[in-house]
C-alpha cells in the first residue's frame, strides 16, 4: 500500500515538473489572448494515471507563479486545468474524447481571466475562439500524439506498485 502511494506521489511530481518546464520554455506562446501552451498537451495523461490530476494542477499553479501571472490567473487558470484533467480522467475509456475537457474548460474560463484580470479589450467570445484554437493545437493535436506514443509503454511508464 505504501509503495502505491509513493508511486502516485512520484508520478504526480514528475508530471508537475514537466508541465512547469514546458510552460516556462514556451512562455512566449503560453499567455495572452492567442496562446498555445504546449504543457497543456499533458492534460491527456489522466488517461494513463489518476496521479496526473494533482500533477497537472500543481504544475499549472507553479508555472503561473513562476511566470508572474496575476492571482486571478493563478487561481482560475489552474482551476481550468484541474477541471480539464478531471474531465480527461472521466473520459479515459474514449481515447479521442480525452482532450475535449481541457479544451472546453480553458476556452470558457481563460477569456474571463484575460478580460477582467489583465484588461484585455478583445471581446470574450472572440477570445473563447482564440484560446480554444490554441487548446485544440495543444490538447487535441499534440496531446493525442503524446497519448498514442505513450500508450505502447503505459505498463512501464505508468505502472503501479
Amino acid at each position: 500500500m505504501r509503495d502505491k502511494k509513493l508511486i502516485f506521489l512520484v508520478q504526480a511530481a514528475a508530471i508537475a515538473a514537466v508541465y512547469v518546464v514546458l510552460t516556462v520554455v514556451g512562455a512566449a506562446f503560453a499567455f495572452g489572448p492567442v496562446q498555445v501552451r504546449f504543457s497543456e498537451a499533458l492534460t491527456v495523461l489522466p488517461y494513463f494515471t489518476p496521479a496526473a490530476i494533482p500533477g497537472l494542477f500543481a504544475g499549472c499553479i507553479i508555472a503561473n507563479l513562476t511566470a508572474g501571472a496575476i492571482p486571478l490567473d493563478i487561481v482560475f487558470g489552474s482551476i481550468a486545468t484541474l477541471i480539464g484533467a478531471l474531465g480527461s480522467y472521466a473520459l479515459r475509456k474514449q481515447k479521442f474524447l480525452v482532450p475535449i475537457p481541457p479544451i472546453a474548460a480553458n476556452a470558457v474560463i481563460v477569456p474571463f481571466v484575460l478580460y477582467y484580470g489583465y484588461g484585455e479589450t478583445l471581446p470574450i467570445p472572440f477570445m473563447m475562439l482564440t484560446v480554444g484554437a490554441g487548446e485544440v493545437i495543444s490538447c487535441y493535436v499534440a496531446g493525442l500524439i503524446i497519448l498514442f506514443a505513450l500508450d505502447k509503454y503505459k505498463g512501464v511508464i505508468f505502472r503501479s506498485a
